[in-house]
């Protein structure tokens, strides 16, 4: 009790906001899912080798209460289909029975359409997510694979370019020249982290990264590196490598089973499923 003295005034309550989160630490999916929550099946373009497992494992570890299937597209979708009747035999009638989340960076038709066919031979309720870029999280994981190559500089305290042994990256991506358009934004995203500049290329259509290379070298940009920007099994690293040597520039790594990968992924289940909080933790 105070007596004699006026109660101080209380402080305001912070309430979370209602709207979705955007940033970096937002967290795309609750603690705890009900047991019919879609499953998140993932689509792989290619076989669901290595990479692609890798990348379930990060998921299941980090968001274990997730039904997750890994399908690969190698068929053309057909095994796709059956998983999304699989899913559906699982929860209520006309309940979405699966998210599709296709394990692409950027546009890229032939998966898209592949998708869309196994939904429409399953006659299932699927929600199809977008691909998982353009994100500010890609570019990141872009930049550290230039580094871990040698083709960039960072600071590890906060991932700055200090000085860069290349005066000019190219971006390569898959999805023919959709693909190519697609990939604009990402190299815009590394381009503002790197302080050079960064052109997007196709591996399967034009620009490629021949065109690309071109491009830069008219700016005077001489010093060239490439950064495929493919997770993995969409497209052979070989390819990528002997362009690069075709046009004298070093080569990156491809993304992999990068973290931003997989939380990107859980980034795109959580927005099909609705609006979550946000979260100042990761």
């Amino acid at each position: 009790m105070n007596e004699g003295h006026d109660d101080p005034p209380k402080l305001p309550t912070r309430e979370r906001s209602s709207r979705p989160g955007s940033g970096r630490h937002r967290r795309p999916l609750p603690a705890t899912l009900p047991p019919d929550a879609p499953a998140l099946v993932l689509a792989v373009p290619g076989m669901a080798g290595d990479v692609a497992a890798e990348i379930a494992s990060i998921i299941r570890l980090d968001n274990p209460q997730i039904d997750l299937r890994l399908v690969s597209l190698m068929d053309g979708g057909a095994d796709l289909a059956k998983e999304f009747v699989s899913a559906a035999a699982d929860r209520p009638a006309a309940e979405t029975a699966a998210v599709a989340v296709p394990l692409v960076t950027g546009s890229h038709p032939r998966v898209m359409r592949a998708v869309r066919d196994a939904v429409t031979q399953s006659e299932t309720p699927v929600t199809i997510t977008d691909p998982l870029g353009p994100h500010p999280l890609l570019a990141e994981a872009l930049h550290m694979r230039l580094s871990e190559a040698g083709l960039a500089r960072v600071d590890r305290m906060r991932l700055f370019n200090v000085t860069s042994p290349v005066d000019g990256i190219i971006v390569a991506t898959t999805g023919g020249d959709e693909g190519a358009r697609g990939a604009d934004a990402t190299a815009v995203l590394l381009a503002a982290r790197l302080t050079l500049p960064v052109v997007p290329a196709a591996l399967d259509g034009v620009p490629n990264v021949a065109d690309a290379a071109e491009r830069l070298r008219k700016i005077g940009a001489n010093r060239l590196a490439v950064v495929p920007f493919v997770i993995g099994p969409e497209a052979d690293h070989e390819k990528a490598t002997a362009a690069a040597e075709a046009i004298g520039a070093g080569c990156a790594a491809p993304l992999g089973a990068h973290e931003a990968v997989a939380r990107l992924v859980g980034i795109r289940y959580g927005a099909a499923l609705g609006s979550y909080e946000e979260s100042d933790e990761d």
